[in-house]
Formats: structure tokens, C-alpha cells, sequence
């Protein structure tokens, strides 16, 4: 067995010790030279899985990727300089996603900064905006011979405890609050010496994961505010499946004054429930929204697709809107009136055993105009040409069944939400920023450590723009990408008062004539293209048939006809 070594510098070990103490066993590593000390602690450690990927970007999102799966904090290791500015886009998602990234920058000494040294910049508090704690370490110097002085003695020690202290605290948060932390770490040269023992044993500082509960007098004032309303509706965003436990899902859809709406990025499925919710409320008349208002909010979940359902509940309000969550509650329309911080099972085992049936027509009157639409839905495709419509219908009837769904964002993930997928996927989209960066380094990372035969549907310009995502030697065998490329950023043509202009293809539209093929061959992809329904279907056969082999399949649709026929399918609910 090789023999572990340690990096000379105590507070290199401290960070390593600390991060196993805390359960933390992956860590992605970006090469460089003052972040040696890390990566000689964490690549020793046998119980550490290390990572090495270049691009600093495309490191962060497939450590959220990683992380977003595995529920548990991935350490992000990097070197000083703008190296770590690169984590930020990955940072802000894990930020309004609630998923722990511990970000670990090698730093200059603090007199090294802004004197003129290389590759420095100001690296305390970078990312305070969006970040749970900044941890600033103080530096130490390795002396070749025993120290004698002891009023330096006692500076080592009084920095060694400053800093097991402040690593603590962030990976505690991490934990705790679920979210990323940001652990900037300055190292004194020489950067690269080892030992074969570790000179400092840090202490680690348990977890108090806070208890919160509903006290009985709102709980009580809840019941019956739940009890007399008539129309109860639940919206539920972005959710990990199965966090929700199927019993209290069968429970609403057993009343029939509630109704339930999901999302696609929901992973909830039942046959009473709205899951396509633009179908249901496109094109309603004022007295029909009036009809649908509830008189109580319930959300729960992340962050929400629709844009619709938020202008909708934005106008036509609620008397009460309840957010159910740990950690936050957004007043995503304007009429937030209780955060009940507690997890959603936890919440409904305490609350609906005292609620009672109401019985109405709201739910049933709503599952009725859903039943209709989704018949005018398969009336309409029935008809359309191969546009991107017709492509997501080809690719949800064709990808087999366990699949994880990993979905890039803008028009792809809105594209998803019009069709009722196969309930035994696993769906994912980075909806905390809905950015179009890191959507293929994330499905990646996710793909590593899941389980389930992962499956990237992505946007030209999503993809292309992650491209260094391929960059990768962790991709798995199985993981497969359909690319659905129009030219260019389609969804700007279906803004209202877009004008058709040569600004508007440049500068919105963004078009371009783009192949995939090329980073197939460069990073060992099986290339397939197809540019008709029919070939879209035999691609999708071949493409899952072909085990064990790392896949894309670039589809070609119209950009100039995507549009209209997007825009037709919403007049047809009409």
C-alpha cells in the first residue's frame, strides 16, 4: 500500500482533516501552484475522491452537479488570482438553490496584495453577495528549525486556533444551511514539501442543526383558516425526488378543494394533479382566472418555471400565501403572509390529519379544462411541422423509462414543461439563476455519481457556450446528449414586439451556423445528426441501443418556423 504523506504546511492539514471530519469526499481540483499545499493533502488522502478539471467554470458546475445528487458539500479547490472569479456563476446557483459548494482559494499572504505580485487579487469576501460565510485564514510561515521565541509560538498557536475555528464554521454552515461557503486560504512559499506525519490535529466542532417547529396557536389558526376556504391551491417548483412522501400527495388530491399544480422540475406525479400548468391557464378569460384564484397559496419546492403562473397569482392574489421550507421563503407574488420553516413532511404530519374534506367543483372544474386542453394539445401536434414542438414530443415518447433528465435552461426546460413526462424520470435544470452556463459540466457531475443512465437535453447556444464542459475525463459511459440546435437563441423570437432586423439576429437571436461535430470527434463522442422527424425517431432507437458508449445527437430544426408554431400551439387552446 503507498504510504500517505501530508503537506508540510499545518494549515494545508487542517483544511484536509477538517473537510473529512465533515464528510466531504469529493473534491474538485483546478491545476495551479499555490493551491499545491491542497492538492498534495486532498489527492494523498485515501478517502478522498479528487478530481482534476482545468477550466475553473466548468470545475464549479460539475461539482454542483455532484453535489446537487449527493445532497452533502463538494469542495471546489482552485489557486489565487482570477482563477477563483471563475467559480462565480456556479456559486450564485448553488446560492438560490440550496446546494453546499465549499469553495477552498489558495491566496497570497495579505502584504503580497495589491503591491504589484503576480497573480493577486482581492480575494477576501469576493463572492459576499452570494455566499452563506467567507472564511478569511490567517497565513503561516513553515520555520526549517524549532521556534524558540515564544511570543511567536504563541502567534502560531493563537492563528491555528483562529483558523480551525473559521473552517469549522463555514463547513458547519454549509452543512447546516445548505448552500456554498467560500474558505480563502494564504500559503507562504515553499509550497510543494511533504512529510510523513501530520504536526497539527485541529478540532472538529459538532453540527447543531437548528430546530425549528409551528407553534400550536398558528398551527391552530392555520387549521382553520384551511378548514373554511374553498379553494386551496399547491404549487410546487423545483423538488428532489421522492423528498415529498407519496402519502401526503395522495392526500390532496383526495380533497376537492385543492388543486394542485407541478412543475416539470417538481418530479411529483399524479393523475388529479396540473402538470402543464401554461396549458391550463393560457388564453382564460377574466372571469375564469377570477374562478381560479385561491383563497390560500401553498408552496413549496424551488424556484418556479412558469411566468405565467407568476403573472397570474400576482394580479388575481390570494387571501394567504403559505411557503413551507427550512431555509427561505421568496414573496415571489407579492402576498407572502407565513414562512412555515419546516420540512415539507414534517409540516404536513403535524398539519392535514386536522384538516377536513371540503367538498366543491374547484378542482374538479379545473382537471376538467386540463383533460380538454391536453386533447387540443394532441390535436395541434397532430398537425405541426418539425419545429422544436415536434422534437420534445419525439424525444419524451422515445427516451426509455429511469432515465435521469438532466435539461439545459431557456427554451429547453420551458419546451419540457408543456408535456406530461414519463414519472419514472428523475428531472434537473440549474433554475436557481436559470442561467444557460454549466448546464453540460452540471449534467456531467450529476451523471458521475447518480446511479441512473443520464440523458442532457440542451440548446445550441447553452451547449456551445459550456463547451469546455467535454474538457472531462469523469464522463461516464452512458451519458448521452441531444443537442436541438436552431441557429440561435429561438426563444428571443417569440418575444412580443421583436422586430426582424440584422441588431436582432446579432445581438438577441445570436445566430450562427455552429456543428457539434467537431468537439465530438475532439473529446471521443458518437456523433449522429438528424434534420426530419423520421430521422429524429431512428437516431433516438439507434442512440439507446448503444450502450456503454458516450453519445450526442444533434438535431437540426427551422429557426425562422420554431416560433410561429410555438406561438400557434398557445392560440390554439384559444
Amino acid at each position: 500500500m503507498k504510504k500517505r504523506l501530508y503537506s508540510k504546511i499545518p494549515l494545508a492539514q487542517t483544511m484536509v482533516t477538517l473537510c473529512e471530519a465533515k464528510g466531504i469526499h469529493h473534491i474538485v481540483i483546478s491545476p495551479g501552484s499555490r493551491n499545491a499545499p491542497l492538492t498534495i493533502g486532498f489527492s494523498e488522502h485515501p478517502e478522498m475522491n479528487c478530481y482534476s478539471i482545468v477550466d475553473e467554470r466548468c470545475a464549479a458546475f460539475f461539482a454542483l452537479g455532484i453535489a446537487q445528487q449527493i445532497q452533502k458539500p463538494v469542495a471546489l479547490v482552485c489557486t489565487s488570482g482570477s482563477a477563483l472569479l471563475n467559480y462565480y456563476p456556479a456559486i450564485s446557483e448553488a446560492f438560490y438553490s440550496d446546494i453546499p459548494l465549499v469553495v477552498i482559494s489558495a491566496d497570497r499572504p495579505i502584504e503580497r496584495i495589491d503591491i504589484g505580485d503576480g497573480q493577486t487579487i482581492r480575494q477576501k469576501n469576493v463572492f459576499e453577495n452570494h455566499i452563506l460565510y467567507s472564511a478569511n485564514l490567517y497565513s503561516e510561515v513553515v520555520a526549517q528549525t524549532e521556534i524558540q521565541d515564544l511570543k511567536v509560538r504563541q502567534k502560531l498557536r493563537e492563528a491555528q486556533k483562529h483558523n480551525e475555528r473559521e473552517i469549522n464554521l463555514a463547513l458547519n454552515k454549509a452543512i447546516e444551511k445548505k448552500g456554498p461557503v467560500h474558505i480563502n486560504v494564504p500559503f507562504y512559499e515553499p509550497l510543494y514539501d511533504k512529510i510523513e506525519l501530520p504536526t497539527v490535529f485541529p478540532k472538529n466542532i459538532p453540527l447543531e442543526y437548528p430546530q425549528y417547529t409551528i407553534s400550536d396557536d398558528l398551527q391552530s389558526e392555520m387549521v382553520k383558516e384551511w378548514n373554511h376556504a374553498k379553494r386551496k391551491m399547491v404549487l410546487i417548483g423545483v423538488n428532489f425526488p421522492g423528498k415529498i412522501d407519496q402519502h401526503w400527495i395522495d392526500h390532496f388530491a383526495n380533497d376537492p378543494s385543492v388543486l394542485v399544480l407541478t412543475e416539470t422540475t417538481s418530479n411529483i406525479h399524479h393523475s388529479s394533479h396540473i402538470n402543464c400548468i401554461d396549458q391550463l391557464i393560457t388564453s382564460l378569460t377574466k372571469e375564469e382566472f377570477k374562478s381560479l384564484q385561491p383563497d390560500i397559496l401553498l408552496t413549496i419546492g424551488g424556484m418556479v418555471v412558469s411566468k405565467r403562473i407568476k403573472s397570474f397569482l400576482r394580479e388575481y392574489q390570494p387571501q394567504s400565501h403559505w411557503h413551507v421550507d427550512e431555509k427561505k421563503a421568496f414573496d415571489t407574488y407579492f402576498c407572502l403572509t407565513e414562512h412555515i420553516r419546516l420540512d415539507s413532511n414534517a409540516f404536513f404530519s403535524c398539519f392535514l390529519p386536522q384538516t377536513h374534506v371540503v367538498k366543491n367543483s374547484y378542482k374538479s372544474k379545473w382537471v376538467s379544462v386540463r383533460d380538454q386542453r391536453r386533447k387540443k394539445h394532441v390535436a395541434y401536434l397532430q398537425q405541426a411541422s418539425f419545429t422544436d414542438l415536434k422534437v420534445f414530443e419525439a424525444l419524451f415518447n422515445s427516451i426509455p423509462d429511469e432515465q435521469m433528465i438532466q435539461l439545459s435552461n431557456s427554451s429547453t426546460v420551458r419546451y419540457a414543461q408543456l408535456f406530461s413526462l414519463n414519472p419514472t424520470y428523475q428531472v434537473f435544470c440549474n433554475r436557481g439563476t436559470s442561467g444557460i452556463d454549466g448546464s453540460t459540466s452540471t449534467a456531467i457531475g450529476a451523471a458521475l455519481v447518480s446511479n441512473a443512465p443520464t440523458t442532457l437535453i440542451t440548446g445550441d447556444l447553452s451547449f456551445f457556450y459550456d463547451s469546455n464542459g467535454l474538457w472531462n475525463n469523469y464522463i461516464p459511459s452512458n451519458f448521452k446528449i441531444i443537442l436541438i440546435n436552431n441557429g440561435g437563441g429561438g426563444i428571443f423570437r417569440i418575444l412580443p414586439r421583436k422586430e426582424e432586423s440584422d441588431n436582432f439576429s446579432q445581438f438577441f437571436e445570436t445566430t450562427h451556423n455552429l456543428t457539434a461535430k467537431q468537439l465530438c470527434e475532439m473529446h471521443g463522442f458518437i456523433y449522429d445528426s438528424a434534420n426530419t422527424l423520421e430521422e429524429v425517431h431512428t437516431s433516438i432507437q439507434e442512440m439507446y441501443f448503444q450502450e456503454g458508449s458516450r453519445q450526442l445527437l444533434e438535431i437540426f430544426t427551422p429557426r425562422i418556423e420554431n416560433d410561429s408554431t410555438l406561438i400557434g400551439y398557445f392560440k390554439y387552446f384559444v
